[in-house]
């Protein structure tokens, strides 16, 4: 059976498609069209998706969308009645649009699924399966489980915010939810917003952030916002949020009690900002952890699988791995809603199948092949399209590749990776990189701001060799999708003096921590990906060698993009990027380019070409 799936319409549309359970694509449309997190329709995700599965529109089984649009409108019109008067210019924008467009779902769905293939907008093919049950569904099935807790959290779906699933082979069930508007995602993102970060983007900033400051508001928060229970259940107190009723996250109330008005983005970041962020980071940790703490006891479960916006917080993710709880943990690299459309088409395929004839899911120790299901390009095909774009650049075989690149590394160049198949979800796991040495001192600053051209605060993540991990990191599992946070070893890190301590902020992020201090945040801790030579090869053997050259097997690997500019996908991007930024180093397939060898005319103003995030 091959089943699409797909989630549209609000942020991070994508589509997935597997063939007799086993995942053939997935990638998200901001991808293609180059709008990032973008909502529309995945015309061409869902064409690359029939493209690498060489089949057509009739081929296709089924058609999954991620959730239910009848709940959700029954949500949205049962909350604004909850609230009348309250909140009536809120229900006068979004009225036109559900009742002209969303509510009649369905419809809408066929008529762009028609337009790619007559045979794709078939009523019969279209199913929905429950936004909760899609990201729980994305979790549990790719897992190497064959049984487990899934526990899925976020904003909102329909009406869930958390949920806790019981999977059992082919089996998956929802044993416990809490509904809107009690989210700790929602939470999240009002102090996402408070410290004036955008919604539904900014949330990993508001992590990254936390180590900088202290918990100081946690307290507050407990006695004010959210009253949580032994069991991890939660309740929010409304009177401080506007997100039912308003057009913004918090009212006035919620300013009065924190100090003021929410930053706007272009005011500078002031310590009871980082506060703020380190306040909200423990209490989402709390909760987290007493969830997964009753669960483990009521289930008796021992494996743990993760969805949802907030399964995104390595941080939590760390600390619930260290309780012990629970012996392997699997985390849904696509955890926000572009995961929902891989999950859709596992809902559908194990339902329908498990009906019909009792085809089971085969489960591998990654089902997700690393999350590498994007497109690839053939080293003819990268040639071709490098001349197009004016490129200078020399072909090498595979060992010139790895040695020129490492060499570049160990030099102290920023290098752009784009190699193989493109990652799933948000993360850069060494497909579409930028790479650079931790062990330098000025790395981090520079990559920041000269790179990136993003805030001067942002930690960068470490890539390491499988094997050589708890050499370097208080880890010993895997972490192939980059979503644990483990601290560097206490033998590799040099402790901040009193004076040092003292510094303000962003401040404490020059000074030297570690052995490898651009990947080592303000705590010491990092953000890690393992690479394992299985899944990604190529990348595996360039870590390899710069380990040869310098006894270090790890590399800074950030995504390979631009501050508001959605992660490259094609030659293209990736040489308009390496054009546009100050990465020094570009290698697309077995074509290695040097920036001082390019024409100056291709130079591109980068650094304001994208919407900020």
């Amino acid at each position: 059976m091959l089943v699409l799936g797909i989630s549209a319409f609000y942020h991070d549309s994508a589509a997935a498609l597997i063939r007799d359970g086993q995942i053939v694509a997935a990638a998200q449309e901001e991808r293609f069209t180059r709008k990032k997190h973008d909502p529309s329709f995945p015309v061409n995700a869902i064409a690359y998706c029939l493209g690498e599965a060489r089949a057509s529109g009739e081929e296709v089984d089924r058609i999954a969308f991620y959730e239910k649009p009848f709940l959700k409108f029954e949500r949205l019109l049962e909350t604004y009645l909850a609230f009348a008067p309250r909140g009536f210019e809120s229900f006068r924008r979004a009225m036109p649009l559900w009742i002209g467009e969303k509510l009649f779902q369905r419809d809408h769905l066929l008529r762009e699924l028609s337009a790619i293939s007559p045979a794709l907008g078939e009523k019969a093919k279209l199913r929905f399966s429950e936004h909760h049950f899609s990201h729980a569904a994305s979790a549990y099935y790719p897992s190497p489980f064959q049984s487990a807790l899934v526990l899925t959290m976020d904003g909102v779906g329909e009406w869930a915010t958390t949920s806790a699933a019981i999977g059992r082979e082919q089996d998956l069930s929802i044993i416990k939810e809490i509904h809107f508007p009690h989210s700790l995602g929602l939470l999240y993102s009002a102090f996402t917003y408070y410290t004036g970060f955008k919604v539904n983007s900014g949330e990993y900033k508001v992590m990254g952030l936390a180590p900088y400051g202290e918990p100081k508001y946690a307290k507050t928060i407990f006695d004010h916002l959210i009253d949580v229970k032994p069991d991890g259940s939660f309740r929010l107190n409304l009177d401080y949020f506007s997100f039912c009723t308003g057009l913004t996250m918090t009212d006035s109330r919620f300013e009065a009690m924190f100090g003021g008005p929410a930053r706007r983005p272009d005011q500078p970041l002031e310590q009871r900002h980082m506060d703020l962020a380190a306040s909200i980071q423990a209490v989402t940790e709390d909760v987290v952890l007493r969830l997964t703490r009753s669960l483990s006891t009521q289930t008796g479960l021992r494996h743990l699988c993760l969805a949802g916006g907030v399964a995104l917080n390595c941080v939590a993710n760390g600390k619930v791995l260290r309780d012990g709880r629970f012996d392997r943990i699997f985390i849904q690299p696509a955890a926000g809603d572009a995961g929902g459309a891989l999950g859709a088409a596992f809902a559908v395929y194990c339902g329908e199948t498990r009906r019909a004839d009792g085809a089971k899911i085969v489960k591998e120790p990654d089902s997700m092949r690393g999350t590498y299901l994007g497109p690839s390009f053939e080293q003819s095909d990268i040639e071709r399209r490098l001349d197009a774009a004016g490129a200078v650049y020399s072909v090498v075989d595979d060992d010139a590749l790895i040695s020129q690149t490492a060499t570049a590394l160990a030099s102290g160049r920023a290098v752009g990776w784009h190699q193989g198949r493109m990652e799933f979800g948000p993360r850069a796991l060494g497909g579409r990189s930028i790479l650079a040495d931790p062990r330098s001192p000025t790395m981090q600053k520079a990559l920041n701001l000269k790179v990136k051209y993003r805030e001067s605060f942002r930690p960068f993540a470490p890539s390491v060799l499988r094997e050589r991990v708890a050499d370097w990191f208080d880890l010993d599992v895997d972490s192939p999708y980059m979503l644990l946070v483990a601290d560097v070893k206490s033998d590799r890190c040099r402790e901040m003096s009193a004076q040092e301590q003292a510094l303000f902020g962003v401040d404490k992020l020059n000074v030297l921590r570690s052995e490898i201090p651009a990947v080592t945040h303000v705590d010491y801790s990092a953000r890690l990906q393992t690479v394992h030579k299985e899944t990604n090869p190529r990348y595996y053997a360039l870590i390899s060698r710069f380990e040869e050259l310098t006894g270090c097997p790890v590399l800074v690997n950030t995504s390979f993009n631009v501050r508001g500019e959605p992660i490259v996908c094609t030659p293209e991007d990736a040489f308009s990027c390496f054009m546009g930024s100050e990465i020094e180093f570009l290698a697309v397939g077995n074509s290695i380019l040097h920036k001082e060898r390019q024409n100056p005319e291709l130079v591109r103003d980068y650094k304001n070409a994208f919407d900020l995030d």
